[in-house]
């Protein structure tokens, strides 16, 4: 196989004007706090960070003011639903927009456009890095996934969360969880110690970026204690790598212990989960917040995992990503919130990147002993299912479509009828006139 990083780097660098460095939204805030805290103030308390956006705009609302300035904490500190591990991941690139902030005369505080769009690009790098490595993971298991992975990285939401809205946390996340799958198929060849303390702490990371992704680890774990059972691995790395994973999550702890005065989130979060996930469902189907709505391909790529899972050679990898996706569908049915109404689709599933990309190359490597029509047949859906993500995500950020739900028969007609032909002028708008897009009532 001919290797894919330059043209794919080529790309991701050429694709570089498109990110958006704003931030404009609580979630981003949040995120945002824990590193502009740290970084200056060298605390966790976010008193000053919640009243400098909301003072300046960004977060103006009486929601973010009785949450987020009026509320406070056990410890008597503002409440922060976010987790430590994007302010870790963004550290490099904000010390790089620390030293131009410095160099240019702009203003050394934290704030100023330097340090936002250090932490916007910051994203839109940790987001391509997880395509290279879905790439990477796909190709240890045989498949080439060049194509495939440039059609997830263009038909799901990372690509919104990684040029449109890259302050939340969902690259980083895609980034975190791809780093932990790749590790894991590299040394689960052998469980050698050395290799398990790696994993456990790529175990961490993915869960200091966001709480729940935490059980991409039940994957591996169900592929050690098989081969445990077999007499193939032995208890002992994996004590290592579990001992390995707790101190390299020991910051989130102390982070929680100073915030929330005991270890854990808020105690209000606990009020938004049902642990029955009466909701796993509609967060797949739901026409108006279903992730196979908003985001079709990803139902071709967990076909792909299907059919990965009827070949006895990789028959294990693929029950245990199934297991990985099932568990976030459980994850996610189980929040109140789970319609995550506002945001760009199902966000929450961009988390799954990396197996996306496995999925699909899997299912068409399959593919290719079949049909030609079943062949062409795949090949249309495939495309029209990323253009579809392409032309929600431009109605989404122009203001064309209701920010609150999908309206698959109103979306469709946007879609396929108005984005083509404005496609132009709102591409000339977003690369030199995106200001536009945010003044009111624009579109």
């Amino acid at each position: 196989m001919r290797r894919p990083w330059p043209l794919l780097v080529c790309l991701f660098l050429l694709s570089l004007p498109a990110v958006t460095p704003r931030l404009y939204s609580s979630d981003e805030v949040q995120y945002f706090a824990y590193l502009r805290s740290l970084w200056f103030d060298h605390d966790l308390s976010f008193d000053n960070e919640y009243r400098h956006f909301y003072d300046n705009g960004v977060a103006r609302n009486a929601g973010f003011h009785e949450t987020f300035l009026e509320r406070a904490t056990d410890t008597g500190r503002r409440i922060n639903f976010g987790t430590l591990g994007c302010a870790i991941l963004w550290a490099p690139f904000y010390a790089a927009g620390d030293a131009i902030a410095r160099a240019s005369g702009a203003p050394v505080d934290g704030y100023s456009k330097p340090y936002i769009a250090a932490v916007a690009y910051g994203s839109a790098c940790y987001g391509f890095i997880a395509v290279l490595l879905g790439v990477a993971s796909a190709r240890r298991l045989g498949f080439d996934a060049r194509l495939a992975a440039l059609l997830v990285w263009v038909g799901t939401p990372l690509l919104f969360y990684m040029y449109v809205a890259p302050p939340f946390s969902h690259a980083c996340s895609a980034f975190a969880v791809g780093l932990f799958v790749a590790v894991w198929l590299r040394v689960r060849r052998e469980w050698s110690a050395s290799g398990l303390l790696v994993l456990g702490a790529c175990a961490a990371l993915m869960a200091m970026v966001r709480e729940q992704d935490a059980f991409f680890a039940a994957g591996p774990a169900l592929d050690y204690a098989i081969d445990l059972f077999r007499g193939r691995a032995r208890v002992l790395p994996a004590a290592a790598g579990l001992g390995a994973g707790l101190a390299a999550y020991a910051p989130q702890l102390l982070a929680y212990v100073r915030i929330n005065g005991h270890i854990g989130p808020h105690a209000s979060v606990a009020h938004k989960m049902s642990w029955s996930a009466p909701h796993a469902l509609q967060v797949l189907f739901s026409p108006q917040h279903g992730l196979f709505l908003w985001t079709p391909i990803a139902l071709l790529a967990i076909a792909g995992l299907i059919a990965l899972a009827c070949d006895p050679r990789h028959r294990r990898i693929a029950l245990c990503l199934l297991l990985m996706t099932a568990l976030q569908v459980y994850v996610g049915g189980s929040v109140e919130s789970w319609t995550v109404a506002g945001g760009f689709g199902q966000r929450r599933f961009v988390a799954l990147t990396v197996i996306l990309i496995i999925g699909l190359a899997a299912g068409w490597a399959r593919l290719q002993t079949a049909p030609t029509g079943v062949r062409r047949a795949a090949i249309a859906a495939t495309v029209l299912a990323a253009y579809w993500n392409l032309a929600v995500s431009a109605e989404f950020a122009i203001g064309l479509m209701d920010r609150q739900r999908l309206e698959p028969q109103k979306n469709a007609y946007a879609a396929f009828v108005t984005i083509p032909a404005e496609a132009p002028s709102l591409a000339y708008r977003y690369l030199f006139d995106r200001r536009s897009f945010y003044a009111s009532g624009a579109r």
